[in-house]
């Protein structure tokens, strides 16, 4: 593997999961716990160094330290937990489940799920494993300049440490404790025993430390990551949604589950393996066309995904984003550094950005053709930038080469947005503006290359 690989693989999958970890606003809010340089940081390391998904996972859910690069004891890790922490550890207890086990818990938090099997006092026995997790904050002034992840004793709210027990509330208004219990039914006095399980003193028992034992060791674990990178492969997971797993939501191809799940955990958890299988798998390797034999397969209409054509869909937004500066080199005429080029990013990245209003601050990214996404794509600076025809850009080092023809021009552009030669009527179209700009050719292929980088086919996966 090529060192420019290397750096482009690290790249892409730094930023895939700093937005699954913190969402791709996280660190941005004001007065964030989170730094998402920290987390960009301590994920970039995972991947450039080629960090078991095991390691990753247990680093993460037992993080300890400062949030802060720079800091003495700077634990880039801990920023996963550090703004999930208010409120008695709801986010926290819920996005562990949702990424690393593949289970969608939110929804137990008040009342026992009207369509599964899932109960209100598995959220909270969950919720338990985090309750000696504080997050201390320092400032500067007014402004928080920094969080440290600790462990300490949990009192419980009974005010009685050797059982350190929490309450939550039916919808009946009863109360009733909790102690932690694994999704799977182990409690840790099943662990370390009646005298020492429900404790909340350290001494006896860190329950996250317990808690990162049991993901490991879940079924759940190595069967949900399968999922999620199937998902970023193919455009859809063995179920949907992806991280709403379990018997109320079977899997398209359970043995293909478990057997890929296996054989990733048997084979030491790394990531690159479960990549490397999934590409070369016959599904990846299908023709988009649809068929009369396939054509009943498509998930846009609700269907259950089968995989019998690779499925067309959109680019994220960051894929999108790193295609356009492949495409057309626009990020070498600009004269920043690697900050301004950094919050350039985050700026048109914000176009895609949708939030959410639940007690998860959910996000997602689409490109649906909202307004201000198309105005971003007619004629945001990214796309004039990518455009321009002044010296030393793209666009005038293809017009200016003598050795080219305006055919070979047009070819040219083709390739570089769509990786294919023009056919018979695109020629017809491109020669057409090219008469109409009366020979100007910097303009016609500024009109060329706009529609190439506006069309379907530069847009979509296929």
């Amino acid at each position: 593997m090529g060192e420019e690989y290397r750096d482009e693989y690290t790249r892409h999958w730094t930023t895939l999961w700093t937005n699954i970890l913190i969402g791709r606003t996280g660190g941005t809010e004001r007065r964030s716990l989170t730094s998402r340089a920290g987390m960009t940081e301590y994920v970039r390391d995972c991947f450039q160094y080629d960090k078991s998904y095991d390691r990753m996972v247990r680093e993460l859910i037992t993080a300890t330290g400062s949030t802060t690069p720079g800091a003495e004891d700077f634990n880039g890790a801990t920023n996963f937990l550090a703004m999930k922490l208010a409120d008695k550890g709801v986010q926290a207890t819920a996005k562990t489940s949702q990424i690393f086990l593949g289970l969608q818990v939110q929804c137990t938090q008040c009342h026992n799920h009207p369509f599964n099997e899932q109960k209100q006092n598995q959220f909270w026995e969950m919720n338990a494993f985090f309750r000696q997790t504080r997050a201390l904050r320092s400032f500067e002034g007014r402004d928080i300049s920094g969080v440290e992840l600790i462990d300490e004793g949990y009192r419980g709210e009974g005010g009685d440490p050797s059982e350190a027990e929490l309450y939550y509330e039916l919808r009946n208004g009863k109360l009733k404790v909790a102690y932690p219990v694994f999704v799977d039914g182990t409690s840790l006095v099943d662990i370390k025993g009646e005298d020492a399980g429900n404790s909340g003193y350290l001494e006896d028992v860190n329950r996250r430390q317990e808690l990162a034992k049991l993901v490991l060791e879940s079924r759940h674990l190595d069967q949900a990551i399968v999922n999620r990178v199937w998902a970023h492969f193919l455009g859809y997971g063995l179920t949907k949604p992806i991280d709403d797993m379990g018997p109320h939501n079977p899997p398209t191809h359970p043995e293909l589950l478990d057997e890929l799940g296996l054989a990733f955990r048997e084979g030491g958890f790394h990531l690159k393996d479960l990549m490397r299988w999934i590409v070369l798998s016959e599904p990846y390797g299908l023709s988009s066309r649809m068929t009369s034999k396939n054509k009943s397969d498509d998930p846009t209409l609700g269907h259950r995904p089968m995989f019998s054509h690779f499925y067309l869909r959109q680019m994220q937004a960051e894929q999108l984003y790193e295609s356009l500066l492949v495409a057309t080199r626009a990020d070498e005429t600009w004269a920043e550094d690697p900050e301004k080029q950094a919050a350039r990013k985050a700026k048109w990245l914000a176009q895609f950005a949708s939030a959410f209003g639940t007690d998860e601050n959910d996000e997602a990214t689409s490109f649906d053709g909202t307004i201000p996404q198309t105005l971003m794509m007619m004629n945001g600076e990214l796309v004039r930038q990518a455009t321009s025809d002044t010296p030393g850009s793209f666009l005038y080092q293809v017009a200016t080469d003598a050795k080219l023809s305006d055919a070979q021009r047009i070819g040219y552009l083709y390739e570089a947005a769509l990786s294919r030669r023009p056919i018979g009527r695109e020629k017809e179209i491109a020669n057409r503006l090219v008469a109409l700009r009366e020979g100007d050719v910097g303009k016609s292929l500024q009109d060329v290359w706009w529609a190439l980088l506006n069309s379907n086919e530069f847009i979509l996966i296929h």
